[in-house]
């Protein structure tokens, strides 16, 4: 068991080369404990995926394409995007915590993870990655949805978010704009799942990292209009009235559980 156990140490130490290496003097980080290690590597890898994904398409959208996907008085102002920047910034010490005890506690076998898909098959992987992700969209829904539901919670954490709730307030920059406990909160799921399903973890790792890109993309306010997936048009629409469209990457939980808003329906209402 500590053989494999290891191996997980192993690849995170090559996260670690890679990112702290590419960036810092080793002098500066090989000292550092192992864990302080990849809290430096996911603080690090986290910052410049926010910004690097939220400026690229912030350029895209806003001046590349400047008023083909957005109207001009639905562009936020740069104040609002450097606010949102701030409270990200804020915040991503403490989004870094999460990934962190997580590994260490791949890392000491307190979790579900197997290292190599060869370990259990190609079959078996992608059944226990669906149960995952299942598992990941259900808890996310319910957390979303309590954060809104049990009023302490969203006047004390989640507010901080849903003070941009128009078109022009939200842009690429405030998906990470959260209260710190918020953005832990509801990234949890993908922690518990290492607990009741096996996982990959190396694929555990990338959907972490997805979660920025990903948050990114749905408060850009374009609505992709790929079916089952949670665009932007629904989450706009949950920005607007707080009831509807709680889920993250597919519309499945709030069709499930009553709380879906199709935003092409609300067009055609419009029209």
């Amino acid at each position: 068991m500590d053989d494999y156990s290891g191996l997980f140490v192993k690849e995170t130490n090559l996260y670690n080369q890679i990112v702290l290496g590419s960036l810092l003097p080793e002098k500066l980080w090989t000292p550092l404990p192992h864990l302080v290690q990849g809290w430096l590597r996911n603080y690090i890898a986290a910052t410049l995926i926010y910004f690097i994904s939220g400026a690229i398409w912030c350029l895209y959208i806003y001046h590349i394409k400047r008023n083909v996907y957005l109207p001009k008085d639905a562009i936020p102002s740069r104040k609002a995007m450097l606010l949102q920047i701030y409270v990200a910034m804020k915040a991503m010490p403490w989004y870094c915590t999460l990934p962190t005890i997580s590994e260490y506690m791949v890392e000491n076998g307190m979790t579900r993870c197997f290292s190599r898909i060869s370990d259990v098959g190609f079959a078996s992987y992608i059944w226990n990655f669906a149960l995952y992700f299942i598992f990941v969209e259900f808890g996310i829904y319910w957390m979303h949805r309590e954060l809104h539901d049990i009023k302490p919670l969203y006047k004390y954490l989640h507010a901080t978010h849903h003070i941009y709730n128009k078109q022009n307030t939200l842009s690429p920059f405030a998906g990470l704009a959260f209260h710190p406990l918020d953005g832990v909160l509801q990234a949890l799921p993908h922690v518990i799942a290492l607990f009741l399903v096996p996982t990959h973890f190396t694929t555990h790792i990338v959907l972490l990292f997805l979660e920025a890109i990903w948050t990114a993309n749905i408060h850009d306010c374009i609505h992709g209009k790929v079916w089952p997936v949670m665009g932007a048009g629904y989450h706009t629409i949950h920005h607007t009235t707080y009831r509807h469209n709680y889920g993250h990457y597919t519309v499945w939980m709030d069709w499930m559980f009553g709380t879906l808003r199709d935003p092409l329906k609300e067009e055609a209402k419009d029209i």
